[in-house]
């Protein structure tokens, strides 16, 4: 169970059992629950918006890239800075390097399903993931449950903690609309807890989990918080967490119902899966091979010591 998770299960008003009592069994300080949130520090969220801005478009810069390139913008920062704020906003450079999967040791994780399985029709596979949204005070996180071959959003949930508990509530509520054969995430703590996963184990889901190289599966997420935040988050500046949840939910309920996807011809993500008929996959594009570099007519070059030879010979 995470700290957030524990800090939101003490209650001062409870009878019989003190604060002190609470925080020795959850394993949590008095001091953490009894002293008032900080403020955010304004550079520090000037630097997380142009963070998140430079992920979108550099994805495999890490911490030291990302310190280069914030300081060619005139923002002088160091390393652990950018560290520690990448880590609040849960960017990793898409590179491989050793121990980028940390298991929680109290979280069952399960084994990977999609190897080799083709993916042709709604409700077969669903996927999950949490973004960082900015915001002109302050930073939200953002969790969808996308279904994989329609690319459809059946639910989402924003909140102000990177916990479990609104991961579950938009599972729940994706439920309510139908249910997958599998549901594949990552091995982030929000996905491996127990309240998550026992919401699918109850519903009969087949549970996947991407393991080490296997960044690609979530690639269609990735696309969508592109979109959204290129042409919704990015063009808007929420003053607060509603503006935020208004803003959001009118984009994705476009993106759903109107925003065709070239993909698929330019049908909607909302279409397709009401539809439930098997989708015809885009075929994977094949880049033209380059040149190989030589030249066929290097005699007519002027270059060419032969085709000078021959016209010194000529005269």
């Amino acid at each position: 169970m995470s700290r957030a998770d524990r800090l939101a299960m003490i209650d001062r008003g409870r009878r019989g059992l003190s604060v002190r009592r609470q925080c020795e069994l959850l394993d949590l300080s008095r001091a953490s629950v009894y002293r008032p949130p900080t403020a955010h520090d304004p550079e520090d969220l000037v630097l997380l918006r142009r963070l998140d801005a430079l992920y979108l478009t550099y994805p495999f810069y890490g911490s030291r890239r990302m310190v280069i390139a914030l300081g060619a913008e005139g923002h002088r920062t160091n390393r652990k800075r950018v560290q520690r704020l990448m880590r609040t906003m849960g960017l990793e450079a898409l590179a491989p390097k050793p121990g980028t999967s940390r298991k929680a040791p109290q979280n069952r994780v399960y084994p990977y399903l999609l190897r080799h399985l083709p993916i042709d029709r709604p409700n077969q596979v669903w996927c999950a993931d949490v973004t960082y949204v900015a915001m002109a005070q302050g930073f939200m996180y953002l969790v969808v449950i996308m279904d994989w071959a329609s690319r459809c959003v059946l639910a989402w949930r924003l909140s102000n903690t990177l916990d479990a508990s609104f991961c579950v509530a938009a599972l729940e509520e994706a439920l309510t609309k139908g249910k997958p054969e599998i549901f594949n995430t990552d091995q982030g703590a929000q996905f491996t807890s127990a309240a998550f996963t026992d919401v699918l184990r109850s519903a009969g889901v087949a549970i996947s989990m991407d393991g080490r190289g296997r960044w690609m599966d979530n690639v269609f997420v990735e696309r969508l918080w592109r979109s959204l935040k290129y042409e919704e988050i990015h063009l808007r500046d929420y003053a607060n967490a509603l503006e935020a949840r208004v803003g959001i939910g009118r984009w994705i309920d476009f993106y759903n119902r109107e925003r065709g996807h070239m993909a698929f011809g330019y049908r909607t993500p909302g279409a397709l899966w009401a539809a439930g008929a098997p989708i015809a996959q885009p075929p994977k594009r094949r880049r033209a091979r380059p040149a190989c570099g030589h030249v066929d007519n290097a005699r007519a070059l002027p270059t060419c010591p032969q085709a000078q030879q021959q016209q010194q010979k000529a005269a």
